[in-house]
């Protein structure tokens, strides 16, 4: 399995514009590329996505077992001509002091190479130092080469050669010179999903083009032929599925408001008997005929205009919901099924299925892993067999919820993060369940088939809800 890890010194280096580049260059050359992002990320997989036209996977050393994730990897790593690992902030950096969650770490798991990239700009001799410290810190790490990023011109980059060549033994597989052209748009989220943008597809191929002519693809390819063989993992015990169990048909909401999703989830759904229906919050102005929705996270408040004039839409899901809809919102999907969303000094009307309001805010409100343990008052409970009823995910939302009632059902208590009021998360209403934690449908926690159940004793359909009119409409 030729294989390798995209890491940096530190974040912000250029390793996703670096990864998108290779990907869409060794794409453009004939070979299957098999992207990965290691931790928590739904935007720039979007990106290594296109640029591959194969899914991103994420590996998270902080919500997978080991096992797990070798699974993971070699099951999709299987069908490729090359895998490419990105990782996440530095090298070695990472929630625990043993760096056990760290990008060394999973390039030790996984025995993947590594190439560094390397922010060069402002940089001559103190490059080599840079790099030594990198090697020596942990002589487990295969440093394979390193990609110099941002140069101010060919004898920055001679230079930088130079001292490299002289104090080190380890190569330089590319230098990338400073390039307006290769940078991607970001916001308060990072980069902006590609899914939003018309002209995505030109920019990648842009992007393929100039990293490709500036790294030398030959080298890497034999790098990443070069990692010792991967023993693969014994293959998963599969879980409990329900016999003969009924098909079910649940709507995703996915289109350019929403669409922060792992596939590996709706893999999940998909194994416990579910079909997907996408459907678009912007533009359809009715549900498809579904048992249950799920409505991930994105960016609602950018198209907050769209989402109010799409009055029937709104209607039909808050009258589903009344009628007892069975429902899984995270983070944007939360704020969707609020009341009111506001943001610079507007507001707008969403769903209407939650008492509350959602407020932006300039600042993070709720960022990085959780730590959450069951109340017992989940619409899908644990299942005997199951998990203890601790669960862990991620969060990175600027919104909070306001004017909420007093009386909320809470699926969880936030153990690690803030959740909705620092406290509690996983609103309950009806049959819905809408967090700000993002969860993944993994072994310690298996969301996918607990909803999917849920949906299908549920016993709901469309015929349970009468058609909107203007009396029942959300103001």
């Amino acid at each position: 399995m030729p294989r390798l890890l995209i890491s940096a010194a530190h974040k912000s280096s250029g390793k996703t514009t670096v990864s998108m580049g290779l990907c869409a260059a060794l794409t453009q050359r004939g070979l299957a590329v098999q992207p990965f992002k290691k931790g928590p990320d739904y935007i720039d997989p979007m990106w290594l996505s296109a640029a591959s036209g194969r899914e991103c996977r994420n590996l998270d050393p902080y919500l997978m077992g080991t096992a797990e994730m070798t699974a993971l990897f070699t099951r999709h790593a299987a069908g490729a001509d090359l895998s490419l690992v990105e990782g996440n902030k530095g090298l070695y950096d990472g929630l625990a002091l043993d760096g056990s969650n760290s990008n060394a770490a999973l390039a030790q798991l996984l025995g993947l190479p590594v190439l560094l990239v390397i922010d060069a700009r402002g940089m001559t001799r103190g490059i080599a130092p840079l790099i030594l410290g990198y090697q020596a810190f942990d002589r487990n790490i295969r440093i394979a080469g390193v990609i110099l990023n941002n140069l101010g011109g060919s004898r920055h980059e001679t230079k930088l050669r130079q001292m490299i060549e002289h104090y080190t033994d380890v190569p330089v597989v590319g230098a990338i010179q400073r390039d307006d052209r290769l940078a991607l748009q970001e916001r308060h989220l990072g980069l902006i999903p590609s899914a939003e943008l018309d002209d995505a597809a030109r920019r990648i191929a842009q992007i393929g083009e100039r990293v490709g002519a500036q790294v030398d693809l030959d080298r890497l390819i034999a790098i990443a032929g070069s990692a010792a063989a991967l023993v693969s993992a014994p293959a998963r015990v599969a879980r409990i599925r329900p016999v003969a169990a009924r098909k079910i048909r649940i709507g995703l909401a996915r289109d350019r408001a929403f669409g922060f999703y792992y596939p590996d989830d709706l893999d999940e759904l998909r194994a416990a008997g579910a079909e997907i229906v996408p459907f678009d919050t912007l533009r359809d102005q009715c549900l498809p005929d579904v048992d249950g929705l799920f409505i991930g996270g994105g960016f609602p408040e950018l198209f907050m205009d769209e989402l109010e004039a799409n009055l029937g839409l709104r209607t039909q899901i808050r009258t589903a919901i009344e009628a007892g809809l069975p429902v899984y919102a995270e983070c944007g999907g939360l704020m969707y099924l609020a009341r009111t969303l506001s943001w610079k000094g507007k507001t707008r009307n969403m769903v209407g299925a939650i008492p509350g309001d959602a407020v932006m805010h300039d600042r993070p409100v709720g960022r990085g892993y959780v730590q959450l343990a069951e109340t017992g008052r989940s619409p899908w409970p644990i299942a005997e067999g199951e998990a203890s009823g601790n669960l862990r995910g991620h969060e990175f939302h600027h919104s909070s919820l306001e004017n909420l009632d007093q009386d909320i059902t809470y699926a969880y208590k936030v153990k690690r993060g803030h959740g909705v009021d620092g406290e509690n998360d996983g609103i309950v209403v009806n049959n819905v369940l809408a967090s700000y934690s993002h969860l993944r449908s993994l072994d310690a926690a298996n969301w996918a088939s607990r909803f999917a159940a849920f949906v299908r004793q549920s016993g709901w359909t469309n015929a349970s809800v009468p058609s909107a009119s203007p009396a029942r409409a959300i103001a």
